[in-house]
């Protein structure tokens, strides 16, 4: 059988996530459904989901018992596994190294259902992922297979190369997001997360309007609108520097910022950060801003937390919220390259 890509999820509000990247496991949940280790069908599983979940819908019951039981049987040792990470603009890629384990010796019970794995990249800029992707990653679901558009050979390009080829042109034509497959039973479409995939859909459209230059544009913008004078540095080598920032109307007051944007899809290094404090001390600024849109890395980010008085650091997620809460104060140029409307959308939990 074919390699295939599952989407894997650790909590609601991504609480699971160090745990089970620390232990090489997936992200457990179902914690009200027993050992399955006995469960021998998939419809031992819808039994064992009915009898603990008692008068639910039993669209809910066939649901969670099509993700336990992808969890117990379905789900190959060798196939890929991604966990898109609530808690940081990344997602984790690897690889499933064994059978199904209940942990029975665990005292949390939603840290019970578990598959062995060995996570390869724990910190792939979402940034890094095309849109097609990235929409199938935003189902709810806490297990399902992500299929459509050539997804497995895509995570494997992620995992080994950190980025998203897009589908092969020879591929099968889009298949739904599911939680369980068509050799067993029928497909269980998997809801979106809409306020995942809104703002992927927005990141998306803001690399493609203001990549490179025009990104420290966007960024001026948002401090000029949050009180700063800003004078972005013309194109070419900037030496660490990309916009001098103080308050006041000569830009001369303090605190003075120096920001460095870094507009690619990948993680900033530490030389990154080496280099903006360089460019702090050289200008006698006391605060810095780093603006990567892809992340920074592991090497970076320890760095920079000795620097947390000094610096921060805005990801694409952070520069979008800062564009939100100043739209109405940004320029008519800007508004009119980005144009947002707010909506409000009812909450529906999962499953």
């Amino acid at each position: 059988m074919a390699q295939r890509a599952w989407l894997f999820r650790a909590g609601r509000a991504g609480e699971r996530e160090q745990w089970a990247l620390a232990n090489g496991v997936s992200g457990g949940g179902f914690q009200e459904i027993g050992d399955l280790s006995d469960s021998q069908s998939r419809e031992d599983v819808v039994a064992a989901v009915r009898v603990a979940l008692g008068e639910v819908k039993e669209g809910t019951i066939l649901n969670i018992a099509a993700q336990l039981w992808a969890l117990r049987e379905r789900i190959a040792v060798g196939d890929l596994v991604v966990m898109p990470l609530k808690n940081s603009p990344a997602l984790a890629i690897g690889r499933v190294t064994g059978p199904y384990h209940y942990r029975s010796e665990e005292a949390d019970p939603s840290r019970r259902h578990v598959r062995p794995i060995e996570w390869v990249q724990v910190d792939v800029p979402r940034t890094a992922v095309k849109q097609d992707l990235l929409y199938s990653l935003g189902a709810f679901s806490t297990v399902c297979e992500v299929s459509r558009n050539d997804a497995a050979a895509r995570v494997a390009t992620l995992m080994s190369e950190g980025r998203d080829p897009g589908a092969r042109a020879s591929v099968e034509g889009p298949r739904r997001v599911t939680s369980s497959d068509t050799e067993d039973s029928e497909p269980v479409e998997s809801a979106v997360e809409i306020e995942q995939y809104a703002s992927d859909r927005l990141a998306s459209y803001v690399i493609e309007t203001f990549a490179g230059p025009r990104m420290q544009n966007l960024v001026a913008a948002v401090l000029e609108a949050q009180g700063f004078t800003c004078k972005v540095a013309p194109e070419g080598p900037d030496q660490g520097v990309d916009i001098l920032a103080g308050r006041g109307p000569l830009g001369l007051d303090e605190p003075r910022l120096i920001v460095q944007v870094k507009s690619e899809a990948k993680a900033v290094g530490s030389e990154v950060a080496q280099q903006l404090l360089g460019a702090m001390s050289h200008h006698r600024a006391e605060q810095g801003l780093l603006v990567a849109w892809g992340g920074v890395s592991r090497p970076a980010e320890q760095l920079l937390k000795s620097q947390y008085f000094r610096i921060r650091v805005w990801t694409s997620e952070d520069l979008l919220a800062a564009v939100f809460r100043n739209y109405s104060d940004l320029s008519e140029e800007i508004r009119k390259d980005l144009p947002l409307k707010q909506v409000w959308v009812l909450v529906e939990e999962p499953g």
